[in-house]
């Protein structure tokens, strides 16, 4: 087969077929396929797009470019996947509370690049966890504790990471064909029986419009359900983050709190809901509400906390995480409080801005090859419709620096708007695609 053939088809609006597209992905695994015809072949799927069969066979090809995971486990493997937003730790809920509720979940995630945090880089706060096991040690740690969230390994998806890169300098990193292609084809590669998606949409998150969300989300759920995965999706609503913090420590230390029955709200109305169709999905509850109900008692009673630990100490993090876990969480020398100039409500937040600001701190990163910071963010963040008085505290900002502190504290007054106007909160579940 020849690379510049299959490229002309594309750029032609023809379909490949199945095999030429599954030639294509294994010349970008080994070499075969150049960079310059990687790019031709991104550019023209961004251009004329791809058929919901041929979107399906490029994600196949691009899973079976390198290991997919089998598994011999006494129950159903299940997954999840955001497509990123601000102060979204929802993984770090869900897997545990998973795990007890029968569930095993082998969750392969990403480090922020970016606005949006990495949920590897939350767990990577925790001194000595390490996110980049081997294969062995996955199955091991899925085995014991019921769940572990690491990074892909070289020999998941290869297709993918190359094409990828490619991506990142053509331009054609926002073809919903090749965000497609990209998420499952390494989701898939972990063989999970049923699978979720959070597509997340406001300001906070890539997707900024409905059209935009549910156009991403028809295609994931539409690909994966062909691919042979059982796939739901949900539009969630991302126009504030779903706790008060941004940054890798202090995100953490919510996950802490809302499994230690300190914290309620958006944060665990979004793991019951999730969690809740997953294990109906695999008949571990009778319906998405008993499955909520489910998720919601193991988050409540210590024994998702109780299964967060374990898996922190699976991964080389301390051992006395779940009743010491303040004493190991970073904290950044210089706070600054961020107060109300005037009385009214908090009517809108700018949600990427304060991801932006965030990587400012340090606490992000602009490169894959980027230090980050783990102690540097912002806690205590009002929600939208919170009622403030002139000189309350709206935010808090901590940094390494006093003088990048002060700098991004007044950032931070101009991302979040206060205004006399009672605010209408979005509701958080905004849709439900594929049942």
């Amino acid at each position: 087969m020849d690379a510049r053939s299959i490229i002309a088809q594309v750029r032609q609006g023809e379909t490949p077929t199945e095999a030429e597209i599954t030639w294509f992905a294994e010349g970008l695994a080994n070499g075969d396929v150049t960079d310059a015809q990687a790019g031709a072949f991104a550019m023209a799927i961004w251009q004329r797009g791809m058929s919901v069969d041929a979107r399906r066979a490029l994600t196949a090809a691009m899973r079976d470019s390198g290991d997919v995971l089998t598994w011999d486990l006494p129950g159903p493997v299940v997954d999840k996947h955001s497509t990123g937003g601000v102060g979204d730790c929802v993984s770090l809920l869900l897997a545990p509370a998973l795990a007890v509720c029968g569930a095993y979940v082998p969750m392969i995630s990403g480090r922020g690049l970016g606005h949006t945090g990495g949920t590897l880089d939350k767990l990577e706060a925790i001194p000595g966890v390490n996110t980049q096991v081997s294969e062995d040690d996955l199955r091991r740690i899925v085995a014991e504790v019921g769940c572990a969230i690491v990074g892909a390994t070289g020999a998941i998806a290869p297709a993918d990471k190359r094409l990828y890169a490619v991506r990142d300098v053509t331009a054609t990193v926002d073809s919903v064909d090749l965000i497609t292609a990209s998420i499952l084809s390494k989701k898939l590669a972990a063989s999970p029986e049923a699978l979720i998606l959070d597509i997340k949409i406001g300001s906070g998150a890539f997707m900024k419009t409905p059209e935009e969300a549910r156009e991403l989300a028809t295609s994931l759920v539409e690909t994966a359900n062909a691919a042979g995965c059982a796939t739901l999706g949900m539009i969630t609503d991302m126009n504030q983050p779903l706790v008060p913090a941004l940054g890798n420590a202090l995100e953490v230390a919510e996950v802490m709190r809302a499994l230690s029955g300190e914290r309620r709200g958006r944060i665990l109305e979004i793991t019951e809901a999730l969690g809740g169709v997953l294990l109906a999905q695999v008949g571990l509850a009778s319906d998405a509400d008993d499955g909520a109900a489910k998720i919601k008692a193991a988050l409540r009673d210590g024994r998702a906390k109780t299964c967060f630990a374990k898996m922190i100490a699976a991964l080389g993090g301390p051992t006395d995480f779940e009743d010491n876990w303040l004493a190991h969480l970073a904290v950044a020398p210089d706070v600054v409080e961020v107060r109300a100039e005037a009385d009214g409500y908090v009517t809108a937040m700018d949600g990427e801005a304060l991801g932006h600001l965030v990587v400012r701190l340090g606490g992000g990163r602009l490169t894959e090859s980027d230090e980050i910071d783990p102690a540097v963010g912002i806690s205590d963040l009002l929600p939208l419709g919170a009622v403030v008085g002139a000189g309350d505290v709206i935010a808090r900002v901590h940094g390494a620096r006093a003088d990048v502190v002060a700098v991004e504290a007044e950032r931070l007054r101009a991302a979040v708007t206060v205004s006399p106007e009672v605010p209408v909160v979005p509701a958080l579940l905004v849709e439900r695609l594929g049942a």
